[in-house]
């Protein structure tokens, strides 16, 4: 175990909220009808199953998440509309979506404020914290196995494709000579000193790309998602939307031209759709999403 700084100690958990991000425009764009069936993928503290839930009368939600923790939250958020919703503990790359089922798909790819800010889950150096940043704590890979075992080379290439991290080779370097590492601290330390020291007091800190990179390495995320895109359409009905939000350049790429290369949808924004002043100064995590939306086309009997 580590030795918590004062800091940390005096911190309590934070709550699973769901502020959900762009949440009229997902109403819109998914036109909710009475009586239809949705399926959130990422249903985190509830929020976006909520607007859809109220948006229409009698609609049904299947609401997926593979975090424990969030299907509890959804779960007491929900509450009131008990009949009305399913929950499912899986990732959404694993989910043996049914064909032809559902009016719309929700995904939102956005890092909860939950994971940032709750420090036993490491995915933030703002706390000491053990290196896990597992989404599921029933999978063994974490980030410890990752920074302390993997070899230098795997660790650059992480950090570079995932992080677009161009200092990525000088930052494994400096990982591999003073490893191991044991808490989120640590390795964002020994981050900061391997960069310039013209980077190190920057607007961004060192160690952000870094720290993406490995969580997308952890949850293996952007193999999850094109595994999501390629049989998502499939369990649409014909006319259905599905609409994605993503959080960086790489998600959103791969969803562009996954929708646009689909023969089983339409794309219905030829630009990302993002978030007005009002939204991002009441919630400014909601400055880097993207919205797409997208309608199956035709039947996939």
């Amino acid at each position: 175990m580590i030795n918590q700084s004062s800091q940390e100690s005096n911190l309590e958990t934070p709550d699973f909220l769901h502020i959900p991000v762009l949440g009229k425009e997902i109403i819109t764009g998914l036109n909710i009808k009475e009586n239809g069936h949705y399926l959130d993928v990422t249903v985190g503290g509830g929020g976006h199953s909520r607007l859809i839930l109220e948006a229409a009368s009698d609609t049904h939600i299947t609401a997926l998440d593979q975090d424990e923790d969030a299907l509890i939250a959804a779960k007491d958020n929900l509450a009131e509309f008990e009949n009305r919703v399913d929950f499912v503990r899986s990732n959404f790359a694993e989910y043996n979506f049914p064909r032809n089922t559902f009016d719309g798909i929700i995904a939102d790819l956005g890092v909860s404020s939950y994971h940032l800010d709750n420090p036993e889950r490491g995915f933030s150096f703002r706390y000491e914290a053990e290196l896990d940043m597992r989404m599921d704590r029933r999978q063994s890979l974490n980030a410890a196995e990752i920074i302390n075992h993997w070899d230098e080379v795997e660790l650059a290439d992480i950090f570079f494709k995932y992080g677009e991290e161009r200092l990525s080779r000088r930052i494994a370097k400096r990982i591999v000579e003073n490893r191991p590492f044991h808490t989120t601290t640590q390795l964002a330390e020994a981050i900061s000193y391997s960069v310039p020291k013209k980077y190190r007091y920057g607007r961004i800190h060192p160690a952000t790309r870094a720290f993406q990179g490995l969580r997308i390495a952890v949850n293996n995320e952007l193999k999850s998602l094109e595994a999501l895109l390629e049989k998502a359409p499939l369990a649409l009905v014909e006319g259905g939307k599905i609409a994605i939000i993503s959080f960086h350049s790489l998600e959103d790429r791969i969803v562009k031209h996954s929708f646009k290369e689909s023969q089983l949808l339409k794309v219905l924004t030829k630009k990302p759709i993002t978030a007005q002043k009002e939204e991002i100064s009441n919630n400014p995590r909601s400055r880097s999403a993207k919205l797409r939306i997208a309608e199956s086309v035709m039947s996939n009997e």
